[in-house]
């Protein structure tokens, strides 16, 4: 099964909550979902090291405390995705970093809903009951 890592960076904008998503780049990508950033794990990386990775070669942003959110099976093609969930800095301030994608921004939760991969909403979920519990 293939797999991938990412992180689910949030900030707080007053009473609003923002996740930072990506969004892949490409004309054939243009109608696709954003995502979380994330990729593959290189022979033998811990997947919180790639997830950190995979995040500041999308987005430009440095992943500090991560605490993971478990992980995900896509429906489709049945790729397992583990996520990781952390405050991001207050100096972050995304930008595609990389040819993967064309948009890296932080998006108001309810926005970021619905234009995230459905498979991946879950992750939201789980974001918004850490930050209720803590």
């Amino acid at each position: 099964m293939r797999e991938s890592a990412g992180t689910l960076l949030y900030r707080h904008r007053g009473d609003n909550l923002e996740v930072l998503l990506v969004h892949p780049s490409g004309n054939y990508n243009r109608k696709s979902p954003w995502s979380i950033p994330k990729g593959e794990p290189d022979a033998d990386e811990p997947l919180e090291a790639a997830a950190r990775r995979e995040t500041l070669e999308e987005t430009g942003v440095i992943a500090v405390e991560l605490v993971p959110l478990g992980d995900i099976i896509y429906q489709k093609s049945r790729k397992r995705v583990y996520a990781f969930t952390g405050l991001a800095s207050a100096e972050a301030n995304p930008q595609c970093a990389s040819w993967e994608v064309d948009r890296a921004e932080f998006l108001p939760i309810d926005q970021a809903r619905d234009v995230i991969h459905p498979d991946q909403r879950i992750f939201l979920d789980r974001l918004l009951d850490l930050v209720r519990s803590s």
